[in-house]
């Protein structure tokens, strides 16, 4: 049976920081990480990609502002954006990877599933946005939307600047998983929980609803890695290896790191809330649960000996 991978895509993979955001752009960035999968595939591994859509769902949640300011279209809530990023992202996937096989004379159906997941209405994240959405602001401007709109705002821990954030709570359950694990190893690659997945919670105990929110990726990705039973977790970053001390004189990168160490960094603050942190307990989540490794890393070094910081279970 060939191997199965879940890849959770990061920003860097779609837009980069000092981009616009256009679909040239996204799309020439997309191109580029799906040729880095490449080696994956000529080694016999199936796999479905999960990805983010920070800037993304930002973007569209100030287009329906905008439309409603200006022309009296009704705004639509989050959930609905996340809907509309996972369509839209998918499709620059699906196409860009589309692209890769055709010249590497591959052949592999490439499927987006608008994937909802189930949140609990209560978690606590709702009363503690933390999920950074949107472009990056100078502190006066995030200040001025703040007693605007009510909105939060919170420095980027790289100092790129200020961005909204949104309440982020745990995926729970993920809707469709058994047809998305039935359709990977079948040996179609398989795009889901774009953006976190849409998030949705029981209002009764027979009816679903959306709810404002955006999850995280890597932890959406890492439950959907649990439920299909993968042989892999993947987070694809903009940086090569975690480190500890991460842009401090003492910094170390690391090439393996337990559970258990990975836990004690953590608790040392090794790793940014807004960065590196939601990362690394994705993989102890993965890897706590299954007993299997998860590797975090740079697209252009999949398939390489040595590549990224690999996490193990004790």
């Amino acid at each position: 049976m060939d191997k199965l991978a879940v890849i959770a895509f990061g920003g860097n993979a779609l837009l980069r920081g000092d981009q616009k955001g256009t679909i040239d752009e996204q799309e020439a960035n997309v191109y580029e990480t799906c040729s880095y999968l490449v080696p994956l595939i000529k080694q016999g591994y199936n796999f479905v990609i999960g990805h983010g859509n920070g800037p993304q769902v930002g973007n569209v949640l100030l287009q329906h502002q905008a439309g409603e300011k200006m022309f009296g279209i009704p705004a639509q809530p989050i959930d609905f954006c996340v809907a509309e990023t996972q369509g839209s992202i998918g499709y620059m996937i699906e196409q860009q990877l589309r692209n890769v096989l055709i010249k590497e004379h591959l052949e592999r159906d490439i499927l987006t599933i608008i994937t909802e997941v189930i949140v609990d209405k209560n978690d606590p994240a709702f009363q503690n946005p933390t999920k950074p959405v949107g472009p990056f602001y100078t502190k006066e401007e995030a200040k001025k939307m703040e007693a605007e709109t009510g909105a939060k705002f919170q420095e980027d821990p790289r100092g790129r600047g200020w961005r909204k954030v949104v309440a982020s709570p745990r995926p729970l359950q993920i809707n469709n998983v058994r047809s998305i694990e039935k359709l990977a190893r079948d040996g179609q690659i398989i795009i889901a929980v774009g953006g976190g997945g849409i998030p949705v919670f029981w209002v009764e105990s027979n009816k679903l609803q959306g709810i404002d929110a955006v999850i995280d990726k890597d932890l959406a990705s890492s439950l959907l890695a649990i439920e299909i039973k993968a042989d892999m977790f993947i987070i694809l970053t903009d940086i090569p290896k975690v480190f500890t001390n991460f842009h401090k004189p003492d910094e170390k990168a690391l090439d393996r790191m337990s559970v258990a160490e990975a836990k004690k960094f953590l608790a040392e603050n090794h790793f940014s809330e807004g960065s590196m942190a939601p990362k690394v307990r994705a993989c102890i989540q993965f890897c706590e649960k299954t007993g299997k490794e998860a590797l975090i890393t740079m697209a252009n070094e999949l398939g390489k000996s040595g590549a990224g910081t690999i996490i193990y279970a004790e």
